[in-house]
């Protein structure tokens, strides 16, 4: 006979298992999990909308690329300026990157000057990415799932700047590029590609659109941008336009305009 007198072990719950929370079995709860943490602090610091920075993080400040960093760098705390002064309950067109180093640092590092937050969606890679030391702690994120990465820059984003860069950049840009296009983004994207000699060199636009693979009208979804006073202009007469001014009539330029409104 058993001694019944012995009561059996509890086993832990599942939601504090991490043998569990790791396996394949759990992979959705993972996925669910870096759409619900994010959102929930991007809510709690009031991060209402973003301008997102694409490119190189092998674009050091002493490198031979050296002033696509300082330009991503000036721009960045430009913007960051231009936002803090806006009179707004909550932060508006924070700078978001990749939270590496390269490119986004410069991003951050200029947000950072101008004594504003910023965003690094970092992702755990074996090799060069690692959280640059810009980034506001509170909005520092860690990611495992790329297109998890890529959601949260193309929901909260109402600009993008694009640096040079290698496929990371072109996936981002091309995926952003393609939700412009077809119309899967229900908001306004102020695109610019910054540095013609560098993208004009790597990508014909031009023969995309000669050959018939995107529409001529495709060339209008971005501006070109050769220094920091064009592209700040850009950035900032399309933000104007479409989402501040918008506001002053009180009407959203587009629906959901929220980004967690739906």
């Amino acid at each position: 006979m058993s001694d019944t007198s012995i009561a059996p072990l509890r086993r832990p719950k599942a939601y504090s298992d991490e043998s569990f929370l790791k396996s394949s079995d759990a992979r959705t709860l993972r996925i669910l999990a870096e759409y619900l943490e994010p959102q929930a602090r991007f809510r709690r610091e009031k991060v209402q909308d973003t301008v997102a920075f694409f490119g190189s993080a092998r674009i050091r400040e002493d490198g031979s690329l050296a002033k696509y960093y300082e330009a991503s760098r000036e721009l960045a705390k430009r913007i960051t300026e231009w936002s803090n002064a806006l009179p707004e309950d909550g932060r508006r067109f924070v700078i978001c990157s990749g939270g590496g180093p390269g490119i986004m640092e410069a991003a951050n590092r200029g947000a950072s000057e101008a004594g504003g937050k910023s965003i690094g969606l970092n992702i755990s890679l074996p090799f060069e990415q690692s959280p640059n030391p810009y980034i506001s702690d509170e909005l520092n994120f860690e990611f495992h799932y790329f297109f998890m990465r890529k959601l949260w820059f193309a929901y909260l984003a109402k600009a993008i700047v694009i640096f040079p860069g290698g496929f990371g950049t072109m996936d981002e840009m091309f995926e952003l590029l393609t939700l412009v296009q077809t119309h899967k983004l229900r908001k306004h994207m102020v695109v610019v590609l910054y540095g013609s000699d560098f993208w004009k060199e790597v990508i014909n636009f031009d023969a995309l659109a000669k050959h018939g693979m995107i529409s001529p009208g495709d060339l209008a979804l971005f501006h070109w941008a050769e220094d920091v006073d064009t592209a700040f202009n850009h950035v900032v007469n399309g933000l104007t336009e479409y989402y501040l001014d918008a506001d002053k009539q009180n009407r959203q330029p587009f629906p959901g305009a929220h980004p967690f409104g739906e």
